[in-house]
């Protein structure tokens, strides 16, 4: 397990030293400059001294590798700059947002397993059932309908038609509901089909076969054996998709004027601003990273087989 860890924290290093080089040089050679949309220059005459002195002023006249060089030191130091747009801290603005974002994540969490795991189970169990043909269906349409315009339609029947929740922003828990409900309808449909798939499979192996020979009861068979064995796929998955739902949640954010983490890029990105977007882009990936080496772990723990090999291998 050291081990393990060991090299889990020297591939983010070099994780990390990789993706913050990338986004920089992605980001400074996106068109717009920050300078002038600082300066407002479409509100207000501003003359080009004022714009090259600001220019030298924020280090944009240097060379890229020596921009990067400076904000790679910052960042060592745990300083990762200041908000073009609101002037402070950029951690400070991003954690503000957090709050928000994880709420919504979780609250599609919530749907997605509410949603995929008794229909993925039912469909497994009464294959090619009627209630199998169903799930299929409506995995097929989820997966066929994208999540901004499922949003829309939320919106149109349940605010403006019905009346019945709010739309837009972050004030109590009904406005968390149409937000997470959109969210975790769009992503549910892949798990089902993944579930149901996972659950087949482990209902037609030896095992499986072997505890019914021992009078098991098709219960415990069930939830206590084939469930606990087609969940790997499932979570390895899940992580690979971790940032298919990151950019849902910034779609959804951006739909309900959630104010979330993803609609502060949005607007960052609007306002060049380089740090909260740096910042962000940094954020995700260490929590990509994180949740994916959770998986790795778990994935271990779940499948009995991977500590055989590794206990065959050192042996």
């Amino acid at each position: 397990m050291i081990q393990i860890l060991v090299r889990k924290f020297l591939e983010v290093l070099l994780f990390l030293l990789f993706i913050t080089f990338v986004s920089f040089l992605f980001i400074r050679l996106a068109p717009g400059d920050p300078v002038l949309t600082i300066l407002n220059v479409d509100e207000l005459s501003v003359s080009q001294v004022q714009v090259e002195a600001l220019r030298e002023e924020m280090g944009f006249n240097e060379p890229l590798l020596v921009q990067y060089g400076h904000w790679l030191l910052k960042f060592i130091q745990l300083d990762f700059g200041t908000s073009y747009m609101t002037g402070q801290p950029v951690m400070d603005v991003i954690f503000r947002g957090v709050p928000a974002t994880l709420e919504l994540a979780v609250g599609a969490l919530i749907v997605m397993l509410v949603v995929s795991i008794p229909l993925g189970s039912l469909s497994a169990l009464y294959r090619n059932s009627w209630i199998d043909h169903v799930s299929r269906i409506l995995s097929i349409l989820g997966a066929a309908v994208p999540s901004f315009w499922l949003g829309l339609l939320f919106i149109d029947l349940f605010g403006v038609r019905l009346n019945w929740l709010p739309t837009m922003g972050r004030d109590g828990l009904l406005t968390w509901v149409l937000p997470s409900l959109t969210l975790g309808l769009a992503i549910s449909s892949v798990y089902v089909r993944l579930l149901r798939s996972s659950l087949l499979d482990s209902l037609s192996q030896e095992f499986i076969r072997a505890a019914r020979a021992r009078g098991l009861s098709e219960r415990r068979i069930f939830f206590v054996h084939a469930f606990r064995h087609s969940l790997p796929p499932v979570i390895t998955f899940f992580g690979v998709s971790l940032g298919s739902l990151i950019g849902g949640v910034l779609v959804i954010e951006v739909l309900f004027a959630y104010p979330g983490i993803g609609k502060l890029v949005v607007d960052a990105i609007r306002g060049r601003d380089y740090p909260l977007i740096q910042g962000y882009i940094l954020m995700m990936a260490v929590i990509v990273f994180v949740v994916n080496t959770c998986v790795d772990l778990s994935y271990r723990y779940l499948n009995p087989e991977m500590k055989l090999k590794e206990k065959a291998v050192s042996g």
